[in-house]
């Protein structure tokens, strides 16, 4: 089952950090929104609530489906660590072929 993501996002903290991906080791250049790598569509399991990063388990979040909801592209995740599931909204530099491979 998903956390509740209506508790967990009013207690955002934007943080603009660059990273190198965990997955496809590319280098992505964060805004402060920035929770996936964009070429590849991994994350890390590092926050509990968003931009906080006080998870402990550090596990890769792994891309698992995409949904389209009215226009805005969801992003499902599953850490292969931990096993917990997530959801995130797709950003406007992801892949878009990848995005919809995932649907």
């Amino acid at each position: 089952m998903l956390d509740n993501q209506n508790e967990i996002n009013k207690f955002f903290i934007r943080r603009k950090e660059n990273f190198k991906c965990i997955n496809c080791e590319r280098e992505v250049e964060g805004n402060g929104y920035t929770d996936h790598c964009p070429y590849c569509l991994y994350s890390l399991h590092v926050d509990i609530n968003p931009g906080d990063r006080k998870e402990s388990c550090k596990g890769i979040m792994k891309p698992i489906k995409t949904v389209d909801e009215r226009n805005n592209i969801i992003i499902y995740y599953k850490c292969q660590k931990c096993r917990i599931k997530r959801k995130v909204n797709a950003s406007a530099n992801d892949d878009i072929e990848l995005l919809y491979q995932l649907l």
